[in-house]
């Protein structure tokens, strides 16, 4: 594997820090690991680094990051990389990870996730630059397959399989966002069994969980409400495929206290530990 296996996690929010640090161990507070957005820890010192420290003292930590824009034509942003790999060293996270996407151009930022077309073309411009990334970084890293609301006539192969290949190209892992695989093959009448089954299982370092919201006919991938039952459905079944993976509570937007987050992860430990004993 191209990980460690830490168990069942949530993201690192400042509305939390108080009670994370009034009980920083696993066993008082139920949660395994965090995850640390990049971005917002990628400055020169302040509150943010104090608890980050603190954090990585007693549990463990992954870097995940929304900037990377590894899709784009425009020039990998070196300084950008010179702040992430300074935190890495900082941190010494379990894994580093962003998402197979593009989110800006010509300098500018469209903050956003935006998808790139399944062509051989973009999969050899990709894997070059994920090279180059990991280079810098002097490790590998695993990119999330984004969720989307929109298809390219250009694409010459499905996304599961755009994805596997930048993975064996490159020699990265995969961040399997679950609930993404259910927001795109809903929105664009996929199969998201296929999809799951489909994913190359020695590459697949972690799974996200999270809630959408509906648009209309659209599925939008918010982070702002509980982990839908069709979701829960299918990160069963990537387990049961795929093993049992370090796996993430996302929320993002109208954050509930901790106590709701651990909920959800309790109930994807309860998944972990049932197929784990039924495989096993």
């Amino acid at each position: 594997m191209l990980a460690p296996f830490l168990g069942v996690g949530v993201g690192l929010r400042p509305t939390h820090y108080a009670e994370i640090l009034r009980a920083p161990y696993s066993s008082a507070l139920g949660v395994d690991w965090f995850e640390v957005t990049s971005e917002n820890f990628m400055v020169p010192g302040g509150r943010p680094l104090r608890v980050l420290d603190e954090v990585c003292a007693h549990f463990p930590v992954a870097l995940h990051g929304v900037s990377l824009n590894v899709g784009s034509v425009d020039a990998l942003d070196d300084e950008y990389l010179a702040r992430l790999s300074e935190l890495v060293r900082r941190a010494e996270p379990a894994w580093v990870s962003d998402h197979l996407c593009w989110t800006g151009v010509s300098g500018h930022s469209l903050h956003d996730l935006l998808p790139l077309p399944a062509t051989e073309e973009a999969l050899r411009h990709v894997t070059d630059r994920v090279l180059r990334v990991q280079d810098r970084l002097g490790r590998r890293i695993a990119l999330e397959n984004p969720s989307s609301y929109a298809v390219f006539r250009a694409d010459e192969m499905p996304e599961w399989e755009f994805l596997a290949a930048v993975a064996e190209r490159a020699d990265c892992g995969i961040l399997l966002d679950v609930n993404n695989v259910f927001v795109s093959a809903h929105n664009h009448g996929l199969d998201a069994e296929k999809y799951v089954d489909a994913l190359p299982s020695a590459r697949i370092v972690e799974i996200h969980l999270a809630g959408p919201s509906e648009s209309g006919e659209l599925l939008v991938d918010t982070h702002d409400s509980p982990v839908r039952e069709e979701v829960w459905r299918l990160y069963e079944r990537a387990v049961r495929r795929h093993g049992p993976r370090s796996t993430l509570i996302e929320w993002d937007d109208r954050i509930p206290p901790l106590g709701e987050l651990v909920k959800e992860a309790e109930r994807a430990r309860a998944i972990l530990d049932r197929v784990s004993e039924e495989l096993w």
